[in-house]
């Protein structure tokens, strides 16, 4: 059934279904030309191809989609929430540990929720993430291995692997994603996606946490397009009362920079990690080089250039913050649980981590402020040089499934982390400074893997960034490959 065409006979295809991204379905249920039950009955259908393939939706997919608004500029459209931050009223939450059995139901939305539900969008599934995110991969003990729809011995990225699988599979054309070192980014590299961190402050972390992960920590969602990440940030994005940060709305909608084209830019090439670890895998290199002279033909002035950065302080604080964000949230759980925080509920990396965190004094977190403060002031004077930041997503295109253990007991804390960041070593930096950035699939590999391609802007300029992701969309065009592996068409 082509647009246009319905007849009361007539039901979409699931090949009509995987071609049409957010924006395309919502313009369809807005114009009448598509009813909100079959659009559902097609989400349904290839969710349920996928799930025993990928592994990606956390207990059963909802039997009907949350309660959401029918007005909204993506209403109807086919959603899911990460296990992880974000949730929803009634809606367990597992996180992905055996810590929370089959998950805790929520009392309240989080502030993002309700933004999710405003916008319209149809929420029908929990996905995987890893336990509590601290991976680059998504193979949680609690509830098994998310497989890569390109390649299903390999891994989707983590820890919003869950998310990305099921988009990548075209089930879903967009799902929740969050990112504290790369979270967004790096299952969007893995699986061919569109990964954009905003700004830290841009979308709300409340009420539950003002500053996750030291101001870290960022919610959206990953997507197939940049015009659905462009309009799905029009709708959600903004502070709630209490927030911590205020940023001023963009200049005009985000959506409107996706058609209009970037001005001329002064762009930064870099292609060493900015965390000093892991060696790049030259297919990331060579698809980093491609897009800058892609850059150079539309005009744009390319340069190689890094921010100047102290790559053993870096890691040094990253650690401090993640371990003692981790131990926050493990002890927490385990009172308000009564539950014992050892082994039989918890991985081996997690634990050592979390007992790591745990060793920690006040003075080391302001130590490691200290070192952010540093990298963020870096970072920004760099920026009076270059508008745009061009890298390698990932060290490697993707990693095989058990490559990233967080249940081996071998790995210390340190060893944990420098393991997770030699595959991701581009990542944590935007994370660090609250800069922007996204991911795009520029790249592909002799096997036919995605490889991701990363831009970073100044802190609080999506537009800009939006603006040349849509270019590089059009001038490198890849919403013609799609996986074979765990594709739901």
């Amino acid at each position: 059934m082509l647009p246009g065409t319905a007849t009361p006979e007539a039901r979409m295809t699931p090949d009509e279904y995987a071609e049409l991204d957010a924006t395309a379905l919502a313009a369809l249920l807005r114009k009448g030309e598509l009813s909100a039950d079959e659009v559902h009955d097609a989400a349904t259908t290839a969710l349920d191809a996928v799930g025993p393939r990928l592994g990606a939706v956390v207990g059963e997919r909802f039997a009907a989609p949350l309660e959401h608004a029918a007005d909204g500029p993506f209403a109807g459209v086919p959603f899911a929430i990460k296990d992880l931050i974000v949730h929803a009223a009634g809606v367990p939450q597992g996180a992905g540990t055996r810590l929370l059995g089959d998950g805790i139901p929520m009392p309240a939305d989080t502030h993002l929720m309700t933004r999710f539900r405003r916008a319209g969008l149809a929420t029908l599934a929990r996905t995987a993430t890893p336990e509590l995110g601290f991976n680059a991969t998504t193979e949680p003990v609690a509830t098994g291995p998310v497989r890569n729809p390109w390649d299903t011995s390999r891994s989707p990225g983590g820890s919003s692997g869950g998310s990305a699988a099921l988009v990548a599979a075209r089930a879903l054309p967009v799902a929740h994603a969050n990112d504290g070192g790369g979270s967004i980014r790096i299952p969007a590299a893995a699986c061919g996606l569109v990964g954009l961190k905003p700004s830290q402050g841009r979308t709300s972390p409340g009420p539950d946490y003002a500053d996750p992960l030291l101001g870290m920590g960022v919610e959206f969602v990953v997507t197939r397009t940049v015009r659905d990440a462009a309009g799905l940030l029009d709708a959600v994005h903004g502070h709630e009362p209490g927030d911590r940060y205020l940023l001023p709305d963009p200049p005009r909608p985000y959506a409107d920079e996706v058609g209009t084209g970037s001005r001329r830019l002064r762009v930064a090439v870099c292609t060493t990690p900015f965390s000093g670890a892991g060696s790049v895998d030259p297919r990331c290199t060579e698809a980093t080089e491609a897009t800058a002279r892609v850059l150079e033909g539309l005009g744009h002035e390319v340069t190689r250039a890094a921010p100047e950065l102290d790559a053993a302080a870096f890691d040094d604080a990253n650690l401090v913050a993640w371990t003692s964000f981790l131990a926050d949230g493990v002890d927490v759980l385990a009172a308000a649980l009564g539950v014992e925080p050892g082994p039989d509920v918890l991985e081996a990396a997690t634990l050592a981590c979390a007992e790591h965190g745990r060793a920690l004094r006040a003075a080391d977190l302001y130590a490691a402020d200290r070192v952010f403060n540093a990298t963020r002031r870096a970072v920004a004077a760099f920026h009076q040089r270059f508008d745009l930041v061009l890298t390698p997503t990932m060290n490697v295109p993707n990693t095989p499934l058990g490559y990233l253990d967080q249940d081996d007991p071998s790995r210390d804390a340190r060893g944990w982390y420098d393991h997770i960041f030699s595959t991701a070593g581009f990542t944590a930096l935007s994370n660090v400074t609250g800069n922007p950035a996204i991911s795009l699939p520029l790249g592909r590999t002799e096997e036919g893997w995605p490889v991701g391609v990363q831009v970073m802007a100044p802190y609080g300029d999506e537009s800009t960034l939006l603006a040349l992701a849509a270019d590089l969309e059009r001038a490198m065009p890849w919403d013609r490959h799609r996986p074979a592996g765990g594709s739901a068409t």
